[in-house]
């Protein structure tokens, strides 16, 4: 269903219900929320499986993009 209104909403980056844990785990983290609190909150058995869904490395800063000179 999500990949279906996705579509309809013309958003094309792949997306699922998953894509919303790893924001709500992301987000939590990055106010200062601890992983095993999160991990608590997620119902996951293992940190290591919340710690799959924090996404705080994954974005690129515009001061690195900006390094890019053509």
């Amino acid at each position: 269903m999500i990949r279906r209104r996705s579509a309809e909403a013309a958003i094309f980056t792949k997306i699922g219900n998953h894509s919303f844990r790893a924001t709500g785990i992301t987000e939590y983290l990055r106010n200062g929320g601890k992983l095993e609190i999160a991990q608590q909150m997620a119902a996951h058995e293992s940190v290591r499986t919340t710690g799959l869904y924090d996404r705080r490395n994954d974005q690129v800063s515009l001061d690195e993009v900006e390094r890019v000179v053509i």
